[in-house]
């Protein structure tokens, strides 16, 4: 069933609903804050909170588990890095232009780092798996950016911290979506 917004399916709508669904739940598990780096541990927790939900939609049990598996990797592996699970920290400079810098930059790597993560497990015979690693990696690149220019823009006229986790949640309801459009192409494999 297409919905009347082209690309946008049924499946992308449910892949943004458990993308968007599995970061607020991780809300509940793991403290939002500027401190530049997230342990391993909190990356692990925040990956399965999001990777769970997203695995119900795929077809194959398997690849649902690999999934799963590939996707804690990938976080865990970006906050070993020292860029921290860039979906959970708030950027510590307020100077907009390094924000935006920083996000692009940051967003890029921590997208193409989970992206191969995941990309390890699609099976082969999904045509074309290997364009999730620069979806991923553009989904985060544009995001990124976004969500942190909204966050400190509400920071600052609210004076609340309240702003940035808004921010968080504008980064990771775009990264939802834009990964919804070509994740429809990875439940058929």
């Amino acid at each position: 069933m297409q919905l009347a917004l082209g690309n946008f399916s049924s499946f992308t709508l449910l892949w943004a609903l458990a993308t968007f669904g599995g970061f607020l739940l991780s809300l509940l598990l793991i403290e939002i804050g500027e401190k530049p780096d997230i342990g391993l541990v909190e990356s692990a927790v925040g990956g399965l909170a999001v990777a769970l939900p997203q695995s119900f939609l795929l077809k194959q049990p398997v690849f649902r588990i690999k999934w799963v598996f590939s996707s804690l990797l990938g976080w865990m592996i970006v906050a070993a890095t020292g860029i921290g699970a860039i979906g959970w920290v708030v950027p510590t400079t307020s100077i907009l232009a390094l924000r935006i810098l920083s996000g692009l930059i940051y967003g890029t790597i921590s997208g193409l780092t989970i992206g191969i993560a995941q990309w390890l497990v699609i099976p082969q015979s999904v045509p074309l798996a290997w364009r999730w690693i620069f979806v991923s990696s553009l989904s985060w690149a544009i995001a990124v950016p976004i969500g942190s220019t909204v966050g400190i823009v509400l920071r600052h006229f609210t004076q609340l911290f309240l702003g940035e986790v808004i921010g968080l949640a504008i980064t990771w309801l775009v990264v939802a979506i834009l990964t919804g459009i070509y994740a429809d192409k990875l439940r058929s494999g």
